[in-house]
């Protein structure tokens, strides 16, 4: 089983933060560098280093361009210049409300040597790229099967939101985002990385996103930009909106998201397995890091009572009444178990699992409707998996699963009830619905756990 790829998103995500806090997790940067040489792509280089970020020590992942295919997206005056609604630059912006956490210089020695240089496409100018353009440089590249489905991946879905921003179709749209030299190696680097560390589940609670607007190849927009809107609507991103003046998320960060993120709930407890630190480059009121964290959930465990007794002249009517009594009145278990008793007398072992706070109230419904005279109790300790109830779009309606997990464990339960509706109303055998509810809930919570669809 792969591993669970956790981001914590506070100073948001962006395409290359995500390569640098990958690369710090102990991704190989030299399967990266081999992949990246093999692309078909010119007017770029690519350096690895560290920096101090609010005196952290992160990763940096640099896509140098050439002049050809520069696009400013580092720039703070072209991006912000005169757009703080009061007619200062962004550079006073920045003076005259103390912002700390900026892209300081390189303060350690670069750990590796820069990519080759490709030369320019064409005669300098950009290379216009569509998906079908994009499809087929991934396809050339010298990446593995899932990564290559990962980048593919990514691309849609920032495509899908471009063409909806711009009014045209996947199919037909040419856009910047895209197209961008910066962004193909940063999309692809992404998948690379992912594939190395054997990601399988990625967690992201939410997306830290600022407000104002931001200067790009089309004009002002807002932030967030119309393809991180997009992106967050199609895709069910929950998104929160922060103080800082600009933009905290990129399409190319909410597309890795949007593509790739299989939950956005953390376990209750996990153990952390590495931690990873990426730079970003603008210069805002935050630190501008990315972090990212191997975990892996850990069991729970905790303290449980047992209440046991024997009784040999009740009858099942009884028993059945005393049963749903103990459920109602906060009963984890209740079971019986046939024994013979003295003078071999048939009787049942009734065992009940519960809260220790819950544990006198239980007896004495035990006591009241039973002809016991003593109960056993007895205090343990044990092991759960984390659970959590989804409720699941299927080709039957909406149904209720239970999903389990814990370390390289993960199962589905569909709800019983769930099941024998849809068994009464379609008229169908309980376990053809239960394994085809099972099967689709296992494609729509974790599309990326298997081989066949890994990440």
């Amino acid at each position: 089983m792969g591993k669970c790829l956790y981001l914590e998103c506070e100073s948001g995500i962006s395409g290359d933060m995500t390569v640098a806090a990958l690369l710090d997790l102990g991704a190989d940067e030299a399967a990266l560098r081999k992949a990246m040489d093999s692309l078909p792509v010119k007017g770029f280089s690519i350096r690895v280093s560290r920096v101090k970020k609010s005196g952290l020590d992160a990763c940096d992942f640099d896509v140098r361009l050439d002049d050809g295919h520069e696009n400013h997206d580092h720039d703070m005056e072209w991006l912000y210049g005169g757009q703080d609604g009061e007619g200062h630059t962004h550079e006073e912006y920045v003076r005259d409300h103390h912002r700390p956490g900026g892209h300081e210089p390189h303060t350690h020695e670069e750990h590796a040597c820069r990519g080759p240089v490709h030369e320019t496409d064409g005669h300098g100018a950009h290379a216009h790229r569509g998906m079908r353009e994009i499809l087929e440089l991934i396809g050339r590249a010298d990446m593995t099967a899932r990564a290559k489905d990962m980048a593919a991946r990514i691309f849609t879905v920032l495509g899908e939101a471009e063409a909806k921003a711009h009014g045209t179709t996947l199919e037909t749209v040419h856009f910047h985002e895209v197209g961008a030299v910066d962004s193909i190696v940063d999309i692809l680097s992404v998948a690379v990385c992912l594939d190395n560390l054997d990601v399988t589940e990625l967690i992201v609670p939410y997306l830290c996103e600022g407000q104002g607007s931001i200067r790009c190849q089309h004009g002002i927009l807002p932030v967030p930009v119309p393809a991180v809107v997009n992106i967050a609507q199609a895709h069910g991103i929950p998104v929160r909106i922060t103080d800082t003046r600009g933009e905290l998320v990129t399409p190319t960060g909410a597309a890795v998201v949007g593509a790739l993120c299989t939950g956005h709930r953390l376990p209750e407890r996990y153990r952390i397995l590495a931690s990873g630190l990426g730079a970003g480059k603008r210069e805002y009121d935050r630190p501008g890091i990315l972090r990212a964290m191997l975990i892996e959930p850990s069991r729970q465990t905790d303290t449980i009572c047992k209440l046991e007794s024997n009784i040999d002249d009740c009858t099942g009517e009884s028993l059945g009444y005393v049963m749903d009594r103990l459920f109602d009145a906060g009963a984890r278990d209740v079971h019986y178990t046939p024994v013979y008793m003295k003078k071999n007398r048939p009787g049942y072992q009734l065992n009940v699992i519960c809260d220790e706070e819950r544990a006198e109230e239980l007896e004495q419904i035990i006591f009241r409707e039973t002809t016991t005279i003593g109960i056993r109790r007895t205090r343990m300790e044990r092991t759960v998996l984390n659970r959590e109830n989804h409720t699941v779009a299927t080709s039957f309606g909406d149904m209720t699963v239970k999903v389990c997990s814990g370390p390289n464990l993960r199962k589905i339960y569909p709800e019983y009830e769930s099941v024998t509706a849809v068994c009464r109303r379609e008229n169908l055998p309980f376990d053809r619905v239960y394994a085809a509810v099972r099967g689709e809930c296992e494609e729509k919570l974790f599309p990326c756990s298997g081989e066949k669809d890994g990440m």
